[in-house]
């Protein structure tokens, strides 16, 4: 039923022992971390619930399903109060009705409160999934009320395999693996920066044989991925990590990457961040 999907097989078997014995429940909250499969899940179990083609759900096509997204940064009481209205209509083509509310998390405190009403008094025919990253963002009268499942990370041999048979991805190396979380959506996301990232290790791993010239050449990568330069400082300090029970610089290197992060954060100016970095990181 969800062999399409990897990792967290005992809750795959929950749910499918679920729709098989015809005992689904009324709320759901999937919890764990970005990019581990639970919105896939959550689409994969409407699917059975209201037993029509894929397309029409993840299309967002279908008058039995709604999937409900923040309105900016936060899931607002309105989105809410909206589903309100749309869960007590009956169902027009299945014989039930599935609303996924996704980084539910971001829901206010007015949102959350609004939603519990329709928790405590669901209508048979409705089955809601919330999906969300920190379970602490959760009122507990929201958790008491649904089935709690927690998501883990992937598996990094799972991953290596989905990678390479989707995406030709191979060679992994182990930081890399560490730097992903067991998180597919993060892989995916990254799959891209495979070559520079290896760059980015072989400077570290090679830092203290190489000058400040070669380093600062190396580290070109740095100055053009503002976007992404919290992950990679975040793998930065992986490979540090791994270093710094053998040798003292690079446990010193930790502090000035976390500094880093600390100044960009901040809004200081980015290209003399890096400048401020490599050179540290050199001295």
């Amino acid at each position: 039923m969800f062999e399409k999907i990897i990792g967290n097989n005992q809750i795959k078997e929950i749910l499918q022992n679920s729709i098989q014995n015809g005992v689904i429940s009324h709320s759901y909250l999937f919890l764990g971390k970005q990019g581990i499969g639970k919105k896939l899940l959550a689409k994969e179990l409407a699917k059975e619930i209201l037993e029509v083609e894929k397309e029409q759900i993840e299309n967002n096509n279908h008058p039995d399903f709604m999937c409900i997204e923040p309105d900016g940064n936060s899931l607002k009481i309105e989105q809410i109060r909206d589903l309100q209205k749309k869960v007590q209509e009956k169902p027009i083509i299945s014989n039930k009705k599935v609303y996924i509310i996704d980084d539910a998390e971001k829901m206010t405190t007015e949102a959350q409160n609004c939603l519990l009403k329709t928790l405590e008094e669901p209508p048979s025919f409705v089955t809601i999934i919330l999906i969300g990253n920190n379970e602490n963002a959760f009122l507990s009268t929201i958790k008491s009320r649904c089935m709690i499942l927690h998501f883990q990370p992937i598996e990094d041999e799972l991953m290596k395999q989905y990678l390479e048979k989707n995406y030709g991805i191979t060679n992994l190396t182990q930081s890399q693996l560490d730097m992903f979380q067991g998180s597919i959506g993060k892989a995916i996301l990254l799959k891209d920066k495979k070559k520079e990232y290896e760059n980015i290790e072989s400077i570290i791993e090679n830092l203290t044989n190489k000058n400040l010239i070669e380093i600062t050449k190396l580290a070109e990568p740095l100055y053009k991925e503002k976007e992404e330069i919290f992950e990679i400082l975040d793998y930065i300090n992986i490979i540090l990590y791994k270093h710094a029970k053998e040798n003292f610089l690079y446990t010193n290197c930790i502090k000035i990457v976390e500094n880093t992060k600390k100044r960009l954060k901040q809004n200081a100016n980015y290209d003399m961040s890096i400048d401020n970095l490599i050179f540290n990181i050199c001295v």
